[in-house]
């Protein structure tokens, strides 16, 4: 991957911090973008991915992260993780500033970077044989649950974002690829989605054997982004063993069962 460059946003913590550590040990040259710039300082000096801190819901800052990047060499790899999650009121009961901030947050910015960076991921392919596009979305874009609507709303949003820009793109060699997790023990995720409420988030994971880890996701866009250039892999739905749906999940060891 010598002179590959790859953005990886969302990469202050879990599975974005995690995708731009595995990228940068299989030698790819990695800028790493969130918000928390103090975050991203660490990660830099630690890994060497460079830092960029920019919020993607401020259109300002993904123009400028643009420009950066234009400016600062090629782009062969957008790898978009930046998301999240607010809330788990029912739909009647939905705060629409968190249904905002989520569509914002999981699809407006999604676009906002393909739009910009899709000139120069052009630039890559052209030159280089291929390019790639790669979206973290979520099982939640695939099936509702109660308490999910807005995260649901807007991840199956994103998700068809995702789909149509692959049909917009056939015949350009560039990948278009989806990965959607389903649950993956974070420091951050269920934290933030709950308010901060340290106990419930805990109690999301509460007994389940293995949950998936953000290095579990990273080895899958890692293997995505390392294939030969002709493999798209379009969408890879991601669960520990333990979830066998968005709605099954055992809460005990795993066991086999007798007879």
């Amino acid at each position: 991957m010598a002179n590959r460059r790859a953005v990886v946003t969302g990469a202050s913590t879990g599975i974005g911090e995690a995708s731009a550590r595995r990228l940068r040990a299989d030698g790819w040259e990695v800028v790493a973008v969130a918000r928390r710039a103090e975050r991203l300082a660490a990660l830099e000096a630690e890994t060497g991915a460079v830092a960029y801190a920019a919020d993607l819901t401020v259109e300002a800052d993904v123009q400028a992260l643009a420009d950066w990047l234009a400016a600062s060499g090629a782009v062969h790899a957008l790898v978009q993780v930046a998301g999240g999650a607010r809330g788990v009121d029912d739909v009647a009961d939905g705060d629409p500033d968190d249904w905002r901030w989520m569509y914002e947050a999981n699809v407006l910015s999604t676009q906002r970077l393909v739009a910009l960076l899709l000139p120069q991921l052009r630039r890559a392919a052209a030159s280089d044989g291929h390019a790639d596009t790669l979206f973290v979305t979520s099982t939640a874009a695939q099936v509702a649950y109660q308490g999910g609507g807005g995260y649901n709303a807007a991840k199956a949003a994103e998700s068809m974002l995702v789909k149509a820009l692959r049909l917009e793109l056939n015949g350009e060699p560039i990948r278009v690829s989806e990965v959607a997790p389903g649950m993956v023990y974070t420091e951050e995720f269920s934290l933030n989605r709950l308010g901060g409420d340290q106990d419930a988030a805990d109690a999301v994971y509460r007994g389940v054997e293995n949950p998936l880890t953000p290095d579990d996701v990273a080895d899958v866009i890692a293997y995505a982004l390392g294939a030969p250039g002709h493999v798209n892999l379009d969408l890879v739905t991601v669960r520990p063993v333990a979830q066998s749906a968005q709605h099954l999940v055992a809460r005990e060891p795993l066991r086999v069962r007798e007879g």
